[in-house]
């Protein structure tokens, strides 16, 4: 699976890992990840996010 990079703060979403703390569990492709999500350092929308 790819990570994706947040284009606000650079933070990498890695699906290895997901966002345990924001609901996404680790294994979790990016494009699982709910519309609703946001970055958890910045705050950024999900759109933000360019692949690595």
């Amino acid at each position: 699976m790819e990570k994706w990079k947040c284009k606000i703060c650079d933070w990498v979403f890695d699906p290895a890992i997901g966002d345990p703390d924001n609901g996404v569990p680790a294994g979790t492709a990016f494009e699982a990840v709910p519309s609703d999500w946001v970055c958890p350092i910045c705050g950024a929308a999900k759109d933000e996010f360019e692949k690595e």
